[in-house]
């Protein structure tokens, strides 16, 4: 790894680790678990695309990575305590708001003993760490155990912006991506396939944020984009074409083989999104609606 600081002293880090291998040889797989943005949405209308918030889960060259930690995490969790082997993994995750963090608390395998994870984050817009603001969120009165009840090997790290992390033959990379929200993404790279994580677009981006993106996203095999909305007070389904156009417009510059579009607005029912996919499809064929469930093979398309 390079090119990050390692925050400060973890108190109550236990002295073994472990790993395990997470995708066959030759295979890079993206896994969606949370697809919702704001604020998880349980409803018999949403029951296709899902209500969990965000959580994409990458399994590349025997690694385990997670993109936010939404409620969506406690789902991948269950899935996790199946396995008969300790679990390492890597986190990483784009912001501290809640609608990223929120799932943390509920992830089972962070309480047991054995398994091993690495966090990482940036700063928040206060200054708090990825470290402080999973701490704060799970003192009382907001959650009824602290940080510290959890029992696996827990490793933080601050990350800057364009910083490298690098696990054997996977890299991932880094860029700002919001400078309001302080929100950043990632690109993974490992053989010959890329999947860039970017979901924090928004409509009103200057030049210089739109070149820094489109540099960033460059020619990848998949890239994650987010809807693009304005707040939940002013959402309006009769300008649908403004949800998407973002992501769509980022895909064709930058010259994009596959585009998921994730984030889904609360309000965004499974009808409503069923008509945005044609929408979509119609301008830029290669797009798919991330629904929780979907499983992307890199490289593989179908």
């Amino acid at each position: 790894m390079s090119n990050f600081e390692l925050s400060d002293s973890q108190n109550y880090i236990p002295e073994k680790s472990a790993t395990l291998p997470s995708s066959p040889a030759g295979e890079f797989l993206v896994q969606f678990w949370g697809v919702r943005g704001l604020i998880p949405t349980p409803d018999t209308n949403t029951n296709r695309y899902g209500g969990n918030t965000a959580c994409v889960e990458m399994s590349v060259g025997g690694k385990r990575l997670i993109f936010d930690g939404g409620t969506g995490l406690r789902i991948l969790g269950k899935t996790w305590q199946k396995l008969q082997q300790p679990i390492q993994a890597h986190l990483f995750f784009t912001n501290c708001q809640s609608n990223r963090i929120q799932g943390f608390p509920f992830f089972a395998p962070a309480f047991i003993l054995e398994n091993s994870f690495h966090i990482y984050g940036t700063a928040a817009s206060n200054g708090a760490s990825i470290k402080q603001s999973l701490y704060d969120q799970m003192l009382q009165p907001h959650f009824p155990y602290p940080l510290q009840v959890i029992q696996s090997e827990l490793q933080f790290y601050n990350l800057t912006p364009d910083s490298d992390v690098k696990l054997d033959d996977v890299t991932i990379k880094m860029a700002l991506i919001n400078q309001t929200q302080r929100s950043v993404g990632y690109r993974v790279t490992w053989q010959n396939y890329s999947v860039a994580y970017v979901t924090d677009l928004h409509q009103n981006a200057d030049q210089v944020e739109r070149e820094r993106i489109l540099e960033f996203i460059k020619g990848v095999d998949l890239l994650i984009a987010n809807a693009t909305y304005t707040p939940p007070t002013s959402h309006n389904h009769d300008s649908a074409e403004l949800l998407w156009q973002a992501a769509v417009n980022a895909a064709l510059n930058a010259g994009v083989q596959r585009l998921a579009i994730s984030h889904h607005h609360p309000d965004d029912h499974d009808d409503f999104l069923d008509k945005v996919q044609g929408d979509v499809k119609s301008a830029f064929p290669q797009t798919v609606l991330a629904h929780e469930g979907l499983v992307l093979s890199v490289g593989k398309w179908i």
